[in-house]
């Protein structure tokens, strides 16, 4: 009896062992994987930084050079006798690079404080139908000068809807912007706002371009995301057009969807929700910025 004792406290002293040991190793191994996570995700880190710097590099100095070229050959118009026509050119070359340069800035401004959980909406009434005209306008010759038939369909009489009426163009042209950029000549841009059974209404904008893999387009939604260059003609610029636009949309509470073929084109919707759904809108505002 004693005997069965002492080899129970023994198999139970030897299971406890066993137990500690296994649960240190345990402990040790998820140790081991964090430490290799964490060291992975600063390696990426350090990588889409170290390419976003020479990504921006590029973009800022191809307007620079711009200003700083023709700025010179204007200062120097009367030793080069140039002609009032080549005066008025330049200008205009250095006042679209200075836009562009401009636009770079801000982009990286904006996106700076959307992840900083800085960035502030002026929510008001609007009309999309308003916003959406006043957008494609200003689109008309780009698509002209493209080759590209622009087209468009506003379902009659959609309620005003809680928004910064500013952030939802700047949302809106850059889908029209690359839809044109990317769709060849002779091809099709079709933009769509209509009414979901929710009380949310969205806007789609179709094109009949080069279109986007999956990969691709997880890159295109990604902030400083860059990819092989011999790929990337829809990944010219800063990169941070969608990622900007996805993250407006988002803190307006709402969506923004991608669905692509390559070849065949890309249509990009996004959902932009009622007076209902403004008190959750405010919510993710707050925490969009640490899930960026």
């Amino acid at each position: 009896m004693l005997t069965d004792a002492l080899e129970a406290s023994k198999s139970n002293s030897l299971i406890s062992q066993y137990s500690e040991m296994l649960g240190k190793a345990i402990l040790r191994q998820r140790a081991l994987i964090a430490e290799r996570a964490a060291r992975v995700e600063a390696e990426l880190a350090n990588k889409v930084k170290s390419e976003f710097i020479a990504n921006m590099s590029h973009e800022l100095r191809t307007p620079l050079n711009t200003i700083i070229g023709f700025s010179k050959l204007l200062s120097e118009h009367q030793h080069r006798r140039l002609k009032d026509e080549n005066i008025v050119e330049y200008a205009n070359l250095i006042q679209d690079a200075a836009s562009h340069l401009l636009s770079i800035i801000n982009d990286i401004l904006d996106i700076s404080k959307i992840q900083s959980g800085k960035y502030a909406l002026d929510r008001q009434e609007l009309s999309i139908e308003e916003v959406l005209r006043a957008t494609l306008s200003g689109f008309r010759l780009a698509a002209e000068e493209a080759g590209v038939q622009l087209e468009y369909a506003i379902e009659p009489s959609l309620q005003l809807i809680p928004g910064d009426a500013v952030k939802i163009r700047q949302v809106i042209s850059n889908l029209i912007s690359n839809a044109i950029k990317f769709t060849h000549e002779g091809g099709k841009v079709t933009v769509e706002a209509f009414r979901l059974a929710d009380g949310s209404v969205a806007v789609r904008v179709r094109d009949t371009g080069i279109g986007m893999s999956e990969d691709e387009i997880r890159i295109a939604l990604t902030p400083f995301g860059q990819v092989d260059g011999t790929r990337s003609r829809w990944r010219e610029g800063t990169g941070l057009g969608l990622p900007i636009a996805k993250a407006l949309v988002e803190l307006h509470g709402g969506r923004l969807d991608i669905r692509s073929v390559k070849n065949e084109g890309t249509e990009v919707t996004i959902t932009l929700p009622g007076n209902h759904h403004l008190a959750m809108a405010e919510a993710r505002e707050t925490a969009l910025g640490t899930r960026l």
